[in-house]
């Protein structure tokens, strides 16, 4: 070591070896110190139920234990569909459960089709369905599609079949045609009930007849006891 530093600084050699031990020995400690406190990650180790497998409340969908998601058979339809009772000459009558925008020919197909003899007259199969109808495949001229019972607790009579007879014409499936037969209803009425019920997917009831354009109070009493949904 020159003789200047040795006066500027008053260490020996040996002190100053020393000294840089001394330094080296604080910064492994310092590296030491600062990689064992580095946050690690902690497993989390999973719930499980009293036989070992995963509990039920922590278990993904789809999991065995897990809550299911299917639609249990017998219960609501999935949020979006549609239940219909479809009845009569169908190869599996009962509640068949559709997605929304289904048609009639949809509540058929799903009902196993046709049987054989059965007639359609008078039932619209291009319609769009509507959630909890009925939909009758009977006998030639008694098909037909209904909402509700008839008043007074009557069954509906066959669909678009009116006069005198006192069968009830169904809003739903009734052609415009059909429709001319209620009272008070031309050609530019029978128009504005059907144009109606394609806007809002059918009627779901009788009361809804008042807001088709052109029917009042005094002609929704003459129509009303000869018309289902």
């Amino acid at each position: 070591m020159p003789v200047w530093l040795r006066v500027r600084c008053g260490m020996e050699p040996k002190t100053l070896v020393a000294l840089c031990l001394v330094l080296l020995v604080g910064l492994g400690f310092a590296v030491h110190h600062f990689w064992t406190g580095r946050p690690q990650g902690v497993p989390v180790p999973g719930v499980s139920g009293p036989s070992g497998a995963p509990d039920a409340a922590t278990a993904r969908p789809g999991e065995s234990g897990g809550p299911s998601t299917a639609p249990v058979a017998g219960g609501a339809a999935p949020s979006g569909g549609l239940v219909v009772d479809v009845s009569g000459k169908v190869r599996e009558p009962g509640l068949q459960r559709l997605p929304g925008g289904s048609r009639v020919a949809d509540a058929l197909e799903a009902a196993g089709g046709l049987r054989k003899g059965a007639d359609t007259e008078g039932l619209n199969q291009a319609r769009l369905l509507v959630d909890g109808e009925q939909i009758v495949v009977g006998e030639p001229g008694r098909s037909r599609t209904a909402g509700s019972a008839a008043p007074g607790g009557g069954a509906p009579g066959p669909a678009g079949a009116g006069g005198p007879s006192g069968a009830m014409v169904s809003l739903n499936s009734a052609t415009r045609e059909q429709l001319e037969t209620l009272p008070g209803v031309g050609p530019v009425l029978a128009q504005h009930i059907v144009d109606y019920r394609t806007q809002h997917g059918g009627f779901r009831s009788v009361d809804q007849l008042k807001e088709v354009n052109g029917i009042g109070e005094k002609r929704f009493a003459d129509i009303q006891p000869q018309v289902t949904p």
